[in-house]
């Protein structure tokens, strides 16, 4: 990009007042506006302090920065307040419209491919950043974010390090810095200039979807990691000095109270005083402020009912005043939209109580022109305007936009190069938590005959979780991770080195009795939403059946827990001799290995390090289970864990899970053959309604549609759906209201695997409460007797009129024509780059 002004010579030619982040606020939002109440009102007084490093905003920086926000016009300076998404904007409509930013989220990738190569990125990054600098009038240079919260994990090939809930358990504040600079490193290298993180969450209800973004259920963690982590992936800021190469913008993230809400609803509400805010999830704040973050990111979540994006009280007088923060606020995926009065694509009040940037993924375009009005006509006051051009501006001069040197880019040696795995694997090592090992069967002598069971041993996506390669982190391969290593790949090697042997057996049967058998096993991928539970109870009866066996067998067993939360797991700890935390390791699966396998003597080559930063639990029912909570009583306690040189025994545990199993699903319909509570079957025509609670089998009133058991996935795990054709008749899930309006705001769908058995001849809707949309020309195309997935967009019934707050009915099949389709596996799920959203 060619230098749009000269930064000396603006710097030379204007002179700048500038009012620090410590004095007074000017507040923005009017009186009717404002909805802040005694309870949601912050008290600035009582809050610690802290304050961007001066070289954030030094005298050279400001007077670039006046100089050029004088030149901008109103509808330059609005659009330096949009972010849009790659997936809806292309660089032909950045060069129409003065956007200021872009991001990649989750699911979105060059071209809609999660599997774009790294070269892929930074020609999309530089068509970008072209189309801007060819826009005429100032040009402002281009800010492009992405979500790097676990190492570029958006990338095929770059190094994927564990999820913080396992770094968090490391209590390594250098570790943290060195993975902060590898991660800029690679980020730099495919075109991004921003990445938001840190997560500073402090998580207080495991059952919480994000619970493994958070480094620890204490904010002392937070506390010690949010600095080393800002200046890694920064740098130190340096007065008249942009960040140096290979450095980028961090996002501290996502401010406030997101890990304390409710039940742990993602998006839900922290219900609680002020107090709580200061002394739990403040936590990293001030450190990665005084650190130098250049942005901080705004909670979805609300405080006592307000939204954090229009709490002015909070954005204005805490952050930017006590906590004297000079940089730009951003805020989440449309979250400006969940304020009341607001919607996606408008939103003064967001603006005007201190959100700088707003993020609209889908909607920038009428958000633009909406914001344009409301800044013409007052209600988005010039000066507030103006604060909000001129801290992005800031960011984008500290960031060293301004410049055309982008030495990293392009040098893709440098993604998983030797040196980042392995950090990599010493971030596995030090993550790994020891919570039993009788018998000492740990570590394993490397010259044994050794066993690796378990469907996730050699599985580097379940290893790595969600937000790797997409959103939710689903329907990754091995081959989508160049250059890494399996667990079980991590424990053949070093079991081969030393003379031993190893097999692979998913499912834990074997010819020759091994001297002791690894079971991988764990929670499968997911993020926000998809990740949110009822109770902490770890299901899948598999991995319990396989150690049983085992264990009756006589085969010392050793489990290696794959997971984003502590869960219940006291039978499988029961059944296991050595159990060991392994959390979402990622993509350097030897560092296992380097652990749990000895030397030919068995002595340890690596002893264990860490340590639980989040109590395990002693029964499945959820309750939040923190260190200090009056009757804290956990099964293992914050703190603990195992190493060969502290050993312990661990008695036989209650296998009571406290647990009725009859809590409800919200996102899950008709899974594994059969219905999730509370949901039942219902079959209408003419003649009325038939409901079953079981939907195996039965017919409509007058049988214009009928419901059997047929084989999809396993025996009878789907039902067939067969339509007369002579009256109107709809099959539909019905239950309690349930609201899905936060689902319906993300990018998840209503998901389902079909067969056509019977082509439809006419119109076939599915709907989703009372949204309808046409899928019978779908049907039609689909090759009849073969198993397929259809995902709808959620937003899509949304705006067919769909009361997503309030759905009874999530999926229904209606026709007037002859049909028969078999259907299994019907829930909420994220949309992998192949839904649609049919038009009406």
């Amino acid at each position: 990009m060619r230098r749009a002004v000269s930064l000396l010579a603006l710097a030379t030619a204007a002179s700048i007042a500038f009012a620090g982040g410590s004095l007074a606020q000017t507040h923005y939002v009017s009186a009717g506006a404002s909805r802040v109440t005694p309870s949601t009102q912050a008290h600035p007084d009582l809050w610690p302090t802290a304050q961007s490093p001066a070289a954030m905003s030094d005298a050279r920086t400001e007077a670039f920065v006046e100089a050029l926000l004088a030149r901008m016009t109103v509808e330059e300076k609005v659009g330096q307040l949009i972010q849009a998404d790659i997936a809806a904007i292309t660089p032909d409509q950045l060069a129409q419209y003065p956007l200021g930013s872009i991001l990649a989220g989750g699911n979105s990738s060059p071209g809609g491919d999660e599997r774009a190569s790294p070269q892929a990125w930074v020609d999309l990054a530089r068509a970008f950043r072209a189309a801007a600098a060819a826009r005429p009038g100032a040009r402002v240079p281009l800010i492009y974010g992405i979500d790097a919260v676990h190492g570029h994990n958006n990338v095929v090939g770059a190094t994927i390090f564990p999820h913080n809930i396992g770094l968090g358990a490391a209590r390594d504040p250098d570790l943290i810095r060195r993975i902060g600079e590898a991660t800029a490193l690679e980020v730099a290298a495919t075109g991004a200039d921003w990445t938001f993180g840190p997560t500073l969450a402090v998580p207080r209800d495991d059952r919480w979807g994000r619970t493994y973004e958070g480094y620890s259920e204490d904010p002392e963690v937070q506390r010690i990691y949010a600095g080393p982590m800002t200046l890694g992936l920064q740098g130190e800021l340096l007065t008249d000095r942009p960040l140096s190469p290979g450095h980028i913008a961090g996002a501290a993230k996502h401010f406030l109270a997101d890990g304390g809400t409710n039940g742990g609803v993602d998006q839900g509400d922290y219900v609680g005083p002020e107090q709580g805010l200061i002394d739990i999830h403040l936590g990293g704040y001030p450190a990665a402020i005084d650190a130098g973050v250049l942005s901080v990111m705004v909670s979805f979540s609300s405080w006592n009912g307000l939204k954090l994006s229009g709490n002015e009280t909070l954005l204005s007088d805490v952050l930017r005043g006590r906590l004297g923060f000079d940089g730009l606020v951003v805020s989440d995926w449309n979250a400006h939209g969940q304020i009341p009065g607001c919607s996606n694509e408008s939103c003064p009040l967001a603006i005007n109580a201190g959100i700088d940037m707003l993020m609209a993924p889908d909607s920038w375009r009428p958000l633009y022109e909406n914001t344009l009005a409301q800044a013409r006509s007052g209600e988005i006051p010039g000066g507030r305007l103006d604060e909000a051009v001129r801290r992005i501006l800031r960011v984008k001069v500290k960031a060293g936009l301004f410049g055309d040197a982008r030495p990293v880019e392009g040098d893709f040696s440098v993604l998983a190069s030797a040196d980042h795995r392995a950090l990599a694997r010493q971030a596995v090592r030090e993550s790994l938590v020891l919570l039993k090992n009788e018998g000492r069967v740990l570590p394993i002598r490397a010259g044994a005959r050794v066993l690796v069971a378990g469907t996730a041993a050699d599985d580097i996506g379940q290893a790595a979780g969600g937000w790797t390669l997409s959103w939710q982190g689903t329907g990754n391969t091995n081959a989508d991770f160049p250059r890494a290593q399996s667990i079980w790949g991590g424990i053949q090697a070093a079991v081969a080195d030393a003379g031993g042997s190893a097999m692979l057996s998913p499912d834990g049967t074997f010819e020759q009795k091994p001297d002791v058998a690894v079971v991988v096993f764990g929670e499968t991928p997911y993020a926000e939403f998809q990740g949110d539970l009822e109770t902490l109870d770890f299901t899948p009866t598999g991995p319990l059946e396989t150690l049983r066996r085992l264990k009756a067998a006589g085969v010392p067993t050793v489990s290696v827990f794959l997971s984003g939360r502590p869960m219940w797991t006291n039978p499988e700890i029961n059944a296991s001799d050595a159990f060991v935390a392994a959390w979402l390791p990622g993509t350097e699966g030897g560092g296992v290995a380097d652990v749990i396998v000895g030397d030919r003597a068995g002595t340890p080559r690596n002893d264990f390090k860490g340590t639980l930063s989040f109590s395990w639990p002693k029964t499945a029912a959820g309750a939040p289970l923190n260190r200090g909570d009056p009757g804290y009583d956990p099964q293992f306690a914050y703190g603990y864990g195992l190493t060969y040189q502290r050993p312990s025994s661990v008695p036989a545990l209650s296998e009571d899970s406290g647990v009725s199993g009859t809590g409800s699903a919200v996102d899950r319909y008709l899974v594994d053959g059969r219905l999730a509570a509370p949901w039942s079957l219902s079959l209408r025509d003419a003649g009325g309604e038939t409901r079953s609670s079981d939907g195996r089998t039965g017919a409509s009133p007058r049988a214009g549609v009928t419901v059997r058991p047929v084989d999809d996935l396993a025996q009878e795990s789907a039902r067939q759906l067969a339509f007369v054709g002579d009256q109107a008749a709809i099959a539909a899930i019905n239950g309690p209201p349930v609201d899905v309006s936060r689902q319906s705001n993300g990018e998840l769908t209503l998901s389902f695997r079909y067969r056509v058995d019977a082509v439809p001849s006419g119109p076939v809707s599915l709907a989703m409460g009372a949204g309808r949309v046409p899928i019978g020309d779908i049907l039609r195309a689909a090759p009849v007797g073969e198993w397929r997935m259809l995902r709808v967009r959620l937003s899509c019934f949304r705006a067919a009129g769909a009361d997503v707050a309030s759905v009874d009915t999530p999926f229904a099949l209606a026709t007037s024509a002859p049909m028969t389709i078999s259907v299994s596996e019907v829930e909420l799920a994220s949309h992998d780059n192949i839904a649609v959203c049919p038009a009406p």
